[in-house]
This record gives structure tokens, sequence and C-alpha cells, in this order.
């Protein structure tokens, strides 16, 4: 078995409800919604990675934060090792490139979304820490 693609993601919180992105067709895991991130890059550490991840995704700049989790999700193209972490929006107008849409929603929201599985545990975990 091949070693997992070692990914991140931005958990972009206001306190009542987090950033959710929907990955736009044409796209691997389309309609899917998902934290938004990317692959770490040889020599980046995972906070430079999704720095640079968001700067290139939404356009924004964003602090990294604290890590919120970490799974590992074998799909059909490849074994996903999701590390997320929460994030703050320093500057920067939000442009997509690799999303159709944005959304702001509550935990409660987030259940009726339909998200990428490896994004799910991060999802459960901010549920549970705001129940």
């Amino acid at each position: 078995m091949s070693e997992p693609i070692r990914v991140v993601g931005a958990v972009f919180h206001d306190g009542e409800r987090f950033l959710a992105c929907r990955k736009k067709p044409g796209k691997p895991l389309e309609g899917h919604w998902e934290f938004p991130g990317g692959k770490i890059e040889p020599g980046e550490t995972p906070e430079q990675a999704l720095a640079r991840e968001i700067h290139e995704e939404l356009g924004l700049k964003a602090e990294v934060g604290p890590k919120v989790t970490t799974t590992t999700y074998r799909y059909e193209f490849a074994t996903i090792e999701l590390t997320t972490f929460y994030c703050t929006l320093v500057d920067g107008d939000l442009r997509l490139t690799d999303h159709d849409a944005t959304k702001w929603v509550t935990p409660t929201e987030a259940d009726n979304l339909t998200w990428a599985p490896a994004d799910i545990p991060a999802v459960k975990a901010l549920s549970s820490s705001h129940s």
C-alpha cells in the first residue's frame, strides 16, 4: 500500500459557525463539502502548507492556529491523511479556484451537508465541542 498523501485543512470559526467549501464540478469529490486546504509540499510544515494553500485557493491570508484533528481515509484515487487546524482570517478578498460555493454553517447545519469522508471526523469534533 502506498504512503498516504498528507493534506491540511483550514477550520475558519467565528464562535458559532465555521466555513465550508464545496468542490466544483470536474474536481475529485465534486459537490462534496470540505475544509479548504491542500497537499503538504516537500520541506513545508503543515502550518506553512495550509497558509500557502489558503492563499492559493481562496486568496486569503490566514493565521494557522491549534490542530483540530488528523484523519486517514482511503479513497478510490488515493489514501489521504488530513490534518485540520483552526485558522484566523488575517486579510484578503475571498475568491474561489477549487470550489463553487462557500457558506458559514453551524454544527447542526453542517450535519445536513454531504462532506468529503476525510473531513467528517473534524466536523464531528467541531460539533461535539460546541454542543
